[in-house]
């Protein structure tokens, strides 16, 4: 994955617990999971880890949907069918989000958290409603 550090248990439990959440074993493992991932992963890619140590396929998938709904993970719909979740950066809502790049041959994707896309803001803007999410879709390097 990264080289981030992992959340303490007990760092994952003050979050969950901040967000309203009961600390369930499930929960706190998805929380350290993805704290050291640097791209955001998919629940199969989730699963992949956890369910080999003992966790639940479907729990999985019920942890990251409520974490989401919460706050507590951004969760993306890349286009392929396949949502994608990622720890929030920052809890203030101007510094969470940033864009990410899809390959259209590979699938991979990368975050692009030292990119900023300026978007233009007041009345003469042509923005039809408030934009969520940023992707970028290329060749990544390995395709090329």
């Amino acid at each position: 994955m990264s080289n981030q550090q992992s959340l303490s248990a007990n760092e994952s439990r003050e979050m969950l617990r901040a967000a309203g959440l009961r600390c369930t074993a499930s929960r706190v493992a998805v929380l350290q999971h993805l704290s050291t991932a640097d791209v955001p992963l998919s629940h199969a890619e989730v699963s992949d880890v956890l369910v080999p140590q003992g966790y639940d396929k479907s729990t999985l998938y019920r942890c990251l949907v409520e974490m989401a709904e919460v706050g507590l993970l951004s969760r993306l719909d890349l286009g392929d069918h396949a949502w994608r979740f990622e720890m929030k950066e920052s809890q203030r809502e101007e510094d969470a989000d940033h864009p990410h790049f899809m390959c259209v041959d590979c699938g991979k994707v990368s975050c692009l958290s030292d990119v900023s896309i300026p978007l233009p803001k007041g009345e003469k803007t042509k923005i039809p409603g408030e934009i969520t999410e940023i992707l970028l879709k290329g060749h990544c390097v390995e395709c090329q």
